[in-house]
């Protein structure tokens, strides 16, 4: 895990720029297999678009998951990393590896 606090998703937008462990139930996700880099988002913190953080995985490290990513809707979880700045001034974390996705 990264060095810094753990937090809700709901405090994430404070530690953009920062490193910090991120932890919330995921709201909603989805996976974006028609978009450029095939992304898919878990959004912690309410329900995309409403959503307070999210996390990124692209659709190049997709197939290291196993579940697929967005089979751990509802479920608690936490991302360890440097905390990025989303569109809409959202914080968002990039995880390119399942040992940077702790389920709780």
């Amino acid at each position: 895990m990264a060095a810094g606090p753990t937090i809700g998703a709901d405090n994430a937008s404070s530690f953009i720029g920062k490193d910090a462990t991120v932890c919330g139930k995921v709201d909603s996700a989805k996976y974006n297999e028609n978009s450029d880099g095939q992304p898919t988002f878990l959004h912690l913190g309410g329900k995309f678009p409403v959503h307070k953080f999210a996390i990124r995985i692209m659709g190049e490290n997709r197939g290291k998951f196993t579940p697929p990513p967005e089979e751990n809707l509802g479920r608690m979880v936490c991302v360890s990393g440097r905390v990025g700045r989303a569109a809409g001034n959202r914080a968002e974390m990039e995880v390119v590896d399942p040992s940077e996705l702790q389920l709780l």
